[in-house]
């Protein structure tokens, strides 16, 4: 690969859209952003759509809002899949070949998904009739209803102090990239133990001890951090950020202080419950955000950040990390609002989700994988008992939590000064989105009695 990115003398701008080069990236003359975005498209399979007349304009400040047409270009412009590294590591392969020119039936193929389709990995749950579990979701929910994702693909955008961000369709009839395949035994219980439609039953005695005991370990109580602004106060970047710091450290805290109440604490060594909360804190505090305290996040932290006004240049600089991130966010809260976890699930969900066997560093993994197994047959006990005309609902329920963890992986790379703006557009679009679905409760989470 070469770069001119430090010869004032050399300034070329990027094909694709128009910015300022770092070099030649597979092939074609671009910038990270363009070099960045075709890699990922093409190492994950991404299947986008263009809901305009597939000729959007490509700018840099116009390339995030159609990734249908900014792909396309790519293409068009000859830039090189096959000199992508197929384990998608920096450093691309066959350094020397320079664009290449493919026909028109070529990028169809491409930009439909058929190519990727036909060495795609099929994951299934069962033989239930589903015929693609491995994206997030179906299309469809229970009763027929829309789902979450069915929503984002007819109403693609993000309203926010005038910016408009493109919302992308990957979530919908793609195949399942690596992310999604972080809780490899999931797949491998579900053959043993039974995600078909059950029979009518009692709920198992074992389960509603547990269930109650997850739960009681809970710090249900509202987040103390005030999130109170006076009218017409306008909040700063500075003050956000600050707001939104406090914030994680008195969810960190609550983390803390749910270990040493959780029903198996004795039976694992403090180093290891060490590693497993360094390496999961943001995901557990990503999962209580979206349910527990959804109604102070999506109502009191949204209307203060509804006070913040990004300026141009935070505009522009919004990274592909963070455009990312805002998309998944939005796609999992109306996941969670259209499914309603209820307190006892969300106890489970955060146990499975904490008992991660496959994290470096552990000593026991054999004790973490019997208790991972025995919270994940009580949470498909408990959930197959209190919803038993929702046959799919406990794994749309555990197919959410490889997408927490791709998320917390990804925050990661979000520049520290874009959270703001990263947080006004997702708490601005799930508001918004609440407005349209509020019957009067709290959105994602109901509370059912145990029996």
């Amino acid at each position: 690969m070469d770069t001119w990115e430090d010869d004032p003398a050399d300034q070329r701008t990027c094909l694709i859209c128009g910015d300022r080069a770092t070099g030649l990236h597979y092939g074609i003359i671009s910038c990270e952003g363009c070099k960045g975005f075709f890699k990922r498209s093409i190492c994950n399979k991404r299947v986008y759509r263009c809901s305009r007349d597939k000729n959007c304009e490509m700018s840099r400040k116009q390339r995030n809002r159609c990734q249908y047409c900014r792909l396309l270009k790519c293409l068009q412009m000859g830039m090189n899949r096959k000199a992508i590294r197929e384990d998608g590591m920096p450093g691309g392969r066959n350094k020397s070949i320079g664009p290449v020119q493919i026909t028109e039936e070529e990028i169809e193929r491409i930009m439909s998904g058929q190519e990727f389709k036909e060495d795609a990995p099929e994951h299934t749950w069962g033989n239930n009739g589903d015929s693609d579990h491995s994206s997030p979701s179906n299309g469809a929910s229970e009763g027929n209803q829309p789902s979450p994702a069915s929503t984002l693909s007819s109403n693609r955008s993000v309203e926010m102090n005038g910016y408009t961000a493109a919302l992308r369709d990957q979530y919908i009839n793609t195949s399942m990239s690596t992310h999604y395949q972080l809780l490899p035994h999931l797949f491998s219980y579900a053959a043993q133990s039974g995600l078909l439609a059950p029979q009518p039953r009692s709920l198992y005695p074992q389960s509603h001890p547990l269930v109650l005991q997850l739960v009681a370990a809970e710090d249900l109580a509202p987040l103390a951090t005030p999130m109170l602004i006076e009218d017409g106060y306008k909040v700063t970047q500075v003050e956000l950020f600050a707001l939104l710091c406090r914030l994680a450290d008195e969810l960190l805290f609550r983390q803390i202080s749910w270990i040493k109440k959780l029903p198996f604490f004795c039976e694992l060594s403090i180093e290891d419950y060490t590693c497993l909360l360094s390496s999961t804190w943001q995901e557990l505090i990503l999962l209580s955000c979206l349910t527990i305290y959804s109604a102070q996040i999506f109502g009191d932290l949204a209307n203060i950040t509804a006070k913040y006004t990004p300026s141009d240049d935070e505009l522009q600089g919004f990274s592909e990390d963070g455009m990312e991130v805002m998309e998944r966010l939005i796609y999992l809260f109306r996941k969670f609002h259209q499914l309603k976890i209820s307190n006892e699930e969300y106890a489970c969900m955060k146990a499975i989700n904490f008992l991660n066997q496959d994290i470096r560093g552990l000593s026991n993994t054999s004790q973490l994988e019997q208790l991972n197994k025995r919270y994940w047959y009580v949470c498909q006990d408990y959930t197959e008992y209190k919803y038993p005309h929702q046959p799919k609902r406990f794994p749309e329920i555990m197919m959410c939590l490889p997408e927490i963890r791709c998320i917390a992986g990804k925050l990661v790379n979000v520049p520290l000064e874009q959270l703001p703006l990263l947080f006004k557009a997702v708490l601005h679009s799930c508001k918004s989105s609440l407005t349209s679905y509020r019957t009067g409760q709290s959105p994602c989470v109901t509370t059912s009695s145990g029996n």
